[in-house]
Parts: C-alpha cells; sequence; structure tokens
C-alpha cells in the first residue's frame, strides 16, 4: 500500500489531526527566523512527534512528560531572551505552547485551545513583518484555521475536507467587508494603533561608518531601500546622473574606518545652504533601516513632512529623524538639484577635514606633493587638483569592480599603485585621502545614486544595490562642492546607470533559461509595483487619510468623533441586515417541513406532543390512537401531505402544497377520545 492510499483510508481523527498539524507548520514557518534556532527545532520535533503518533494509532503521551516538556520550553526561553516578556520572548512561548497543546488534544475543549492559540500565534508573525507577501502567508493560514475549525464541528462520519474548505472560505467572504470597514475607520491612536517594524538584524543599508570594501557587500542586495514618485511631468525630473539621495557624510578617518562627526544640528552649526533652479517637489516610501537618515535628494533647504515625524537637518545637509526608520515612512520633500553650501572662506573646523592618521598610506601623500608641485596645478587651484587626479582615474588603467582582493593597511596607496581596481567606496575613499595629503578639505558622502522607473505604476525604485559613496571637497569662495570619482573609472555607473552585478548561481541561471530576461523584469515590474501599492494604501493608512477620506465623502471638518459615528452606523446597518438575512433564510427553508412543523405545534396544544423525527404516516398513526374518530381529518391530511412529497408523479411536478394548506387551516383542533 502506497503513501496516498494509505494516507486517504485513514480514519477521520487522524486525517483531521494531521490537516491541523500542517496548517500549524504554515502558522509557525513565516515565525522561525525571529526565534531562536532551538525554538525552530523544538517546534518542528513535536509536531512531527505528533503526526507520527496519528499515524501509528498510538496513545498521546502522559500529562508528567508534557509538564517536564513545558518546563524545558520556558527555561529555555528565560535563557535565550532572560525573560519571558516582551516581543522575541512572548512569541518563542507562544510558539512553544501551541505545539505542546498539540501533544494534548483529548477532547472537544482541547482543540477549541489549539484553534484559537493558532489564531493568536497567526497574528504575531505581524509583530515582526506586515509585508505583502506575510500577509497573503497569513490569509492562507486563516482559511486553513477555518477549515479545520468548520471540520471540528461538522457530525459524525468523514465529511470530505473541501466541503468544511467551502464553508471557511464563504465565512472569510462575509467576513471581508466588515474587515474592510474596520480597517478604513477604526481610528488610529497612535502610539496604540501602531506595530512593531519589521525585524532587520542582518539587513543590509547605511550606517554611520564605512570600512573600505564593506559597500560592496550592500551592493549584492537587490532589494528595495527607497521608492520616489515626482511631482510633474517627466520632462521636469532631474537626470538619473543628477540623483543623489544623501546619507551619512563620513569625515572622521583612523586609517581603517571612516566616521560620521558626532551629530550636530543646523541651528548649532549651520550649513549655509544655498538653493538656485527649478524645485523638485516628490513624495518617498522609505523602507525600514532601524537608522535614522531620511533619504533625500540633494539638497532639500525644508524637510520632509510626515504625520508624526520628527526631522532636523544635520551641519552637513543630511536629514535626520528623531528615532530609527523601524516601519515603512512615507514622507514629501522638495529638493533644489541646483545648490551650493558650505562656508566660502577657510576655518578651523575646515581645516579639520584634512588631517589624516600618521604612518599610513606613504606613497599616496608622496603622490600628493607631486601633483602640488605641478605648475599647472599651483597655478589653478584646487580645481585643478581635482581635475589633474580624475584625469589619472580616466587614463590609468583603472577598474570598477565588485571583487578587487582583499586591500591591506593602506588602502589608497594600494589602489593608486597596486591594484587600481575597487568598488566605489574604495574610489572615493583613496580620493578624499589624496585630497587631504594635498591640503585640500575633503570628505564622503554615502547615499544612493540613481534608480530605476517601474513601468507600471510610474515610481522610481532606489535599491540597495544602488549605494554609492562619492567624495565633497572644499573650494574657496564656493563652498563644498560633489565630485564623484566613480564616474571617472566607470562613466557608465552614473551616466547610463550601469550597476554591478553578483555572478549568478546555478538556481540563477537554471531560472534563466527558462524565463527570458525581458520576462523575468517584467515579472518583478508587477510584484513591486503591487508591493508598493500594499505599502501606501495599507502600511501608510493613517490618521490623516482617514480623515481625507472623510472629506471626499462631503464631512466638512472631520475629527476622530466622525469616524466613530460612521462606523457606528454601519455596525448598525450590518446588524439590521444580519437580522433582515436570517429572516429571509428562515423563509427559505422547505415549506412543506415548514408546514408539518406547524401540524406537530398544533398536536401540542391539543395535548399530543409528538417527537420531531417522526414521519407524517407514524403521527398520523399516533393521532387516530389518542383522538379517535375526531382525529380522522386531520390523520388523512397527514397522509396526504406525506403523498404530496414521497409519491412518484412521473415526469409531472409534484402538485402544489397550497391545498393541502388550505385544507390544514379549515382543520378544527380534535379533542381526545373518552
Amino acid at each position: 500500500m502506497n503513501l496516498r492510499t494509505k494516507l486517504v483510508n485513514l480514519p477521520r481523527e487522524a486525517r483531521d489531526t494531521l490537516f491541523l498539524l500542517a496548517v500549524i507548520g504554515c502558522v509557525l514557518l513565516p515565525l522561525f527566523p525571529h526565534l531562536p534556532i532551538w525554538a525552530g527545532v523544538f517546534a518542528s520535533l513535536l509536531l512531527l512527534w505528533r503526526a507520527g503518533l496519528a499515524l501509528g494509532a498510538r496513545k498521546l503521551p502522559t500529562r508528567w512528560l508534557l509538564f517536564v516538556l513545558l518546563v524545558l520550553a520556558v527555561g529555555a526561553t528565560l535563557a535565550s531572551f532572560h525573560t519571558i516578556l516582551g516581543r522575541e520572548a512572548g512569541v518563542t512561548l507562544i510558539a512553544m505552547l501551541l505545539a505542546l497543546k498539540t501533544l494534548e488534544a483529548r477532547a472537544r475543549r482541547d482543540a477549541m485551545v489549539i484553534f484559537f492559540l493558532g489564531f493568536f500565534t497567526m497574528l504575531s508573525n505581524f509583530f515582526f513583518s506586515q509585508s505583502l507577501p506575510t500577509a497573503a502567508a497569513m490569509l492562507v493560514a486563516l482559511v486553513g484555521l477555518l477549515t479545520a475549525l468548520v471540520n471540528a464541528h461538522m457530525p459524525v462520519g468523514r465529511p470530505p475536507l473541501t466541503l468544511a474548505l467551502r464553508s471557511a472560505a464563504r465565512m472569510a467572504l462575509f467576513g471581508t467587508p466588515v474587515m474592510v470597514a474596520l480597517f478604513m475607520l477604526f481610528p488610529r491612536m497612535a502610539p496604540l494603533w501602531g506595530l512593531p517594524g519589521d525585524q532587520l538584524s542582518g539587513r543590509s543599508g547605511l550606517s554611520g561608518s564605512m570600512r573600505v570594501g564593506s559597500m560592496a557587500e550592500i551592493a549584492l542586495d537587490d532589494s528595495v531601500a527607497l521608492r520616489v514618485r515626482f511631482d510633474g511631468p517627466a520632462s521636469a525630473l532631474p537626470p538619473q546622473s543628477a540623483m543623489y539621495f544623501r546619507g551619512p557624510v563620513l569625515s572622521d578617518f583612523d586609517g581603517h574606518e571612516w566616521q560620521a562627526l558626532p551629530i550636530r544640528d543646523s541651528q548649532a552649526t549651520p550649513s549655509h545652504l544655498q538653493v538656485q533652479g527649478t524645485a523638485v517637489h516628490y513624495e518617498a516610501t522609505l523602507e525600514p533601516s532601524q537608522r535614522p537618515w531620511l533619504l533625500l535628494l540633494d539638497a532639500s533647504p525644508e524637510g520632509p513632512q510626515a504625520e508624526g515625524l520628527r526631522a532636523y537637518r544635520a551641519r552637513d545637509l543630511e536629514w535626520m529623524a528623531a528615532r530609527p526608520i523601524t516601519e515603512v515612512l512615507r514622507y514629501r520633500a522638495t529638493s533644489y538639484p541646483q545648490f551650493r553650501h558650505g562656508p566660502l572662506a577657510a576655518s578651523h573646523e575646515l581645516r579639520l577635514l584634512t588631517q589624516l592618521p600618521a604612518g599610513f598610506n606613504p606613497r599616496t601623500k608622496a603622490l600628493a606633493e607631486q601633483l602640488r608641485a605641478d605648475p599647472a596645478v599651483a597655478a589653478g587651484g584646487t580645481q585643478a587638483l581635482v581635475d589633474a587626479v580624475l584625469t589619472r582615474l580616466r587614463t590609468g588603467g583603472y577598474e570598477y569592480t565588485l571583487e578587487p582582493g582583499v586591500y591591506g593597511e593602506n588602502t589608497a596607496d594600494e589602489f593608486w599603485f597596486d591594484r587600481k581596481a575597487g568598488f566605489c567606496e574604495h574610489i572615493a575613499s583613496s580620493f578624499v585621502i589624496l585630497m587631504r595629503a594635498a591640503g585640500v578639505p575633503a570628505r564622503i558622502v554615502t547615499g544612493y545614486q540613481g534608480g530605476e522607473r517601474n513601468p507600471i505604476d510610474g515610481y522610481w525604485t532606489v535599491r540597495q544595490s544602488d549605494a554609492h559613496a562619492w567624495a565633497e571637497v572644499w573650494i574657496e569662495g564656493r563652498g563644498w562642492v560633489r565630485v564623484d570619482p566613480t564616474g571617472a573609472v566607470s562613466p557608465g555607473r552614473i551616466g547610463q546607470l550601469t550597476r554591478l552585478r553578483a555572478p549568478r548561481g546555478a538556481f540563477g541561471s537554471a531560472v534563466d533559461s527558462v524565463i527570458s530576461p525581458g520576462m523575468a523584469q517584467q515579472l518583478r515590474a508587477v510584484w513591486e509595483a503591487a508591493n508598493n501599492r500594499w505599502n501606501q494604501w495599507v502600511l501608510n493608512y493613517t490618521q490623516t487619510r482617514q480623515l481625507d477620506m472623510l472629506k471626499a465623502m462631503g464631512f466638512d471638518a472631520p475629527d476622530w468623533q466622525d469616524l466613530v459615528n460612521l462606523l457606528a452606523g454601519l455596525v448598525v446597518a450590518a446588524a439590521v441586515g444580519g437580522a433582515l438575512w436570517s429572516a429571509w433564510e428562515r423563509l427559505q427553508h422547505d415549506p412543506w417541513l415548514r408546514l408539518l412543523a406547524q401540524a406537530r405545534q398544533r398536536l401540542a396544544r391539543a395535548g399530543l406532543d409528538l417527537p420531531t423525527h417522526l414521519p407524517p404516516r407514524s403521527m398520523a398513526e399516533a393521532v387516530r390512537a389518542h383522538f379517535g374518530a375526531a382525529g380522522e381529518p386531520l390523520a388523512q391530511w397527514l397522509l396526504d401531505l406525506e403523498t404530496q412529497r414521497y409519491a412518484a408523479h412521473g415526469d409531472t411536478p409534484a402538485p402544489s402544497l397550497k391545498p393541502l394548506r388550505r385544507r390544514f387551516a379549515t382543520l378544527a383542533l380534535p379533542t381526545p377520545s373518552a
């Protein structure tokens, strides 16, 4: 007997248990990446053990053994988190309790506990991620749990699971309008409404420090960092080569790592920002990063606007949030691609940005002295020095690559004289070190450069692979000037936006052989447009958008009380509609059964109380026995009612119930015979 035949022939209890275990597995599986490794292994072993007991029709473990397992689960949770409170510890404990409870399902009450623990655990997935894939997975889990719940309430026998699935799907469908109404109208009063954002441990992204070689790791991550929707026609947008989204500015170098200076706001240290030209207005949707930087196009004199967002501009033009970004954030901003910032005259603070650690990169320092000694550079000043270095990058055989090899301590020396290959941070770091060695204030700016337009929804998508590092040098009379040395090595990185890609693995190569690159690109655009819609209309559905919806519905100055009143009105309307539906359903019941029930009620009033399971013929015999001749008209009527229902009528339809209903209305209540 093969496995499929064995599963088909399983007893109902074993079949239902295996189905419930599969649903619980679907609920727990998305949680495993967020739980300790032991928790995932422990839960999986418990579910497999319970499945083996169901297949072998063996007894469940004793309560003492379950108690020992419970103590182990609680102890391991305490050892991992030093508490059983909080998000991670609490969800871990709930997952363990759900898996353990499956080993104790001896009665209907235990099954109900499992169902409701399953629903609660399903909701806990949203504590870690509220993304579209998580929502889709939990929708499948919800239908599965409802199916198991409906199946548990079905009568004895072996009803097919498809029947329970249809009922569960119908329940979910009927509940959808209520869910939508609650989502749209339930007042959002932060922080009560908010859920924690995605768990971001291990996610790549920008930070306040940069070790040479670290940004190449970000380039391997193709996930979305930012989505931007520009206002106005495409002709008014800045060119892709000018789309620099500013992030951390790194000014302190210890020979190995670049660090951002301590953050001071713009009021303490003015940035001397002057903007000119046409403003660019846009709406940005920033993915959670667990960091405070708000990515804006260079340069924005006004802070980003978003509900509940507290933002300030640091001294180096970065815009910062008051707390790390832990959830999808949408904000509006205005930027000016043409701008000037920084002091126009030399200062002590600028001299600090020419310092280099002693003992590092001696050949680069010698190169700087050599360049300064050139009469053309000496006559042209800082701009001539920058041009000379960029010319060296363009003509000196330098290469832009993700795999330049492992650099040693003297990273700039190795880049300029030995390897002549690197990613953007190798190039930017070596350029800034050379500028400082020549006495020019310089620093590194990290962020994102470029992006791609999604043809489905028109949003510009900026990915982690668009992470970039460029330089700023200070020129007297002009302030800070952006210089992107990577563009000199690889013009396609800035102009045509050619990105370096990681080598394709075996799976990626196999997919490429089945799906054409154009089709894969189109599918990704569709998916990202759908995911963006989810972010815009679900995750970013704030109280402001609720009130805007009420304004569109005709409310002059809506507030949360209007939301409550509208929601209460919908609840009342739904209740009235449900009552009318119930009354209509009652009228739709079998009219033959309803007429028989009326006869039974009349007999009960006359003193003859009959069981509900008796057919009309048995009822007629009971009427004759109890009432004698006085009950003959009613007995004959009952026999005629049976004939109308069960007699063969050939090809002709059954006679109408109307004559029987009229006769029943004229029958007098019999009295018991003496």
